[in-house]
């Protein structure tokens, strides 16, 4: 129990000094809130006539672009957020801060707990800015406030996927250029191969057995459902379990990385 309450105690602290060194860095707080408003305006602009074709419409499942679009942003953002937040853990290691919580007397788990939870507070943050950009371009949750505080927990579960994901990768990286050479490789084909920004009867065939089976697609799934057609439990019950599952995975596996493995 003593072990416990120190990991917490110890992730707690993390997690402020990364909520404050997010908070003092003002530049990286206005493009994570300029990032969502370019995907919305100008792609959402620029695709938004898409549904004008009856086909394209039928497929898309709504004659708005944009409200089909808002779920995928979101998910991209929450994506992004918690997927370059391992940058943290080798900047740590090269200013020689990681050695000195290395020797503290908390368990290791702790570092990457208090890292996830700074992140997962980011992505809502961001997530709620998306939400009020939404209604200012005439987007509205059919379900209402409780379908927007749903929506927000699942940016949160997926961004600390992602997050668990980045984590895991800079407990072995050691640059920052490698880092971002393979989240970059792992990111782009997620996005493109998901249904965040296109309807997976668009695509051919054979993306749309990738787009089944990609973790995207089912954060996405829940929240357009929460967005554009109301409480579709099915949905709902199919992508939070999912999304569950995956995250005690990931947790389990940077679990056993910071506590068995090197991380200097």
């Amino acid at each position: 129990m003593t072990t416990l309450v120190m990991g917490l105690k110890g992730a707690y602290y993390i997690f402020w000094r990364e909520i404050k060194r997010f908070m003092g860095q003002k530049m990286r707080i206005l493009m994570s809130l300029v990032q969502p408003v370019i995907w919305l305006v100008l792609m959402g602009s620029m695709m938004a006539r898409l549904t004008d074709n009856p086909v394209t419409a039928e497929m898309i499942g709504i004659d708005n672009y944009l409200a089909f679009m808002v779920p995928g942003v979101m998910m991209m953002s929450s994506l992004y957020t918690g997927v370059f937040g391992g940058i943290s853990i080798i900047w740590d290691r090269r200013m020689g801060f990681l050695i000195k919580l290395l020797s503290a007397p908390i368990p290791r788990y702790s570092i990457a707990l208090g890292k996830i939870a700074a992140l997962v507070l980011q992505t809502i943050f961001q997530a709620s800015v998306i939400v009020l950009l939404a209604f200012m371009m005439g987007i509205t949750f059919v379900t209402g406030l409780p379908g927007i505080m749903l929506t927000l927990v699942i940016c949160g579960l997926f961004a600390a996927i992602m997050s668990c994901i980045s984590l895991f990768l800079s407990a072995s990286i050691r640059t920052p250029e490698t880092l971002f050479s393979v989240i970059n490789f792992l990111t782009l084909p997620l996005v493109f191969s998901s249904s965040a920004l296109f309807p997976t009867a668009a695509m051919p065939d054979w993306i749309q057995v990738i787009a089944r089976f990609n973790p995207i697609s089912y954060a996405v799934a829940p929240v357009r459902s929460l967005v554009i057609s109301g409480w579709d439990w099915s949905t709902l019950f199919t992508g939070m379990w999912l999304l569950l599952l995956m995250f005690l995975v990931f947790f389990s596996l940077v679990y056993y990385r910071f506590e068995k493995g090197s991380l200097l």
